[in-house]
């Protein structure tokens, strides 16, 4: 039995709220039970210096946690004078998962950064990020078209994510911090609409796992993403209906 009383493929209640800021080119609070995400989208006319003059844009992101997003009070990062390493690496593959669904020369010489900011963790933070961080884009880059009706849709399909794991030798889906902290494996799932990959994240914390456990993984990553996507397009029509 999980900690929480689901089946093994059954995830938490997700949450998806557009439009939860209102300065920002697009936006969305994100919930995974009680994992609770801000994503943000901005939208720049600028891009980095390495890529003028090449005729595309760029989409990056960034990933923070409140100082009690968790059980005991961290630390802010700005006040220690830098990123951690697990900081950097995730909001890089934020960065990488959404230019995976984006065609930059469509995008032209603008920059969208998403920020995902963790209001509150229990597991499953980054890919909470992920999955919200493409509502926020989406919403952005569809103000971004109406603005310039002229301009091609630069976004080639949707993108999210979700972390299965072994607790106590069973494979389960979308785990939360009770089993991500005493897991024997714990793996991370980025895909796209169609059951392709992006990326895969996957750590053996005790025993090693074999390749007919990551296939049990992978198939319950599919089934949590298909319901992920499901979501993501139930938010971003409510957004088009206000």
């Amino acid at each position: 039995m999980r900690p929480s009383g689901r089946a093994p493929d059954e995830m938490r209640a997700i949450e998806i709220i557009p439009g939860f800021t209102r300065h920002a080119e697009g936006s969305c609070l994100i919930k995974f039970g009680e994992t609770h995400v801000l994503c943000t989208a901005s939208l720049e006319e600028r891009i980095p210096p390495w890529l003028r003059g090449k005729g595309q844009g760029w989409v990056t992101g960034e990933y923070g946690m409140l100082p009690r997003a968790t059980h005991t009070r961290g630390n802010r990062e700005a006040a220690r004078g830098k990123q951690s390493g697990r900081t950097q690496e995730i909001q890089r593959l934020i960065g990488r998962s959404l230019r995976a669904v984006v065609d930059l020369g469509k995008l032209g010489e603008r920059q969208i950064t998403l920020d995902c900011d963790v209001l509150q963790a229990d597991g499953g933070t980054r890919t909470a990020a992920i999955s919200g961080a493409w509502v926020a884009l989406r919403l952005a880059v569809d103000k971004l078209m109406r603005e310039n009706p002229a301009m091609q849709d630069p976004i080639t399909g949707q993108v999210g994510a979700i972390s299965c794991g072994v607790y106590q030798g069973t494979a389960v889906c979308d785990l939360d911090y009770a089993e991500d902290s005493t897991a024997d494996t714990d793996a991370n799932f980025v895909m796209v609409g169609g059951g392709g990959i992006v990326e895969i994240q996957g750590t053996a914390e005790k025993e090693p796992f074999d390749e007919e456990m990551l296939l049990r993984l992978l198939r319950l990553a599919r089934m949590g993403c298909d319901r992920i996507f499901a979501a993501q397009v139930k938010a971003v029509r409510e957004a088009g209906e206000r």
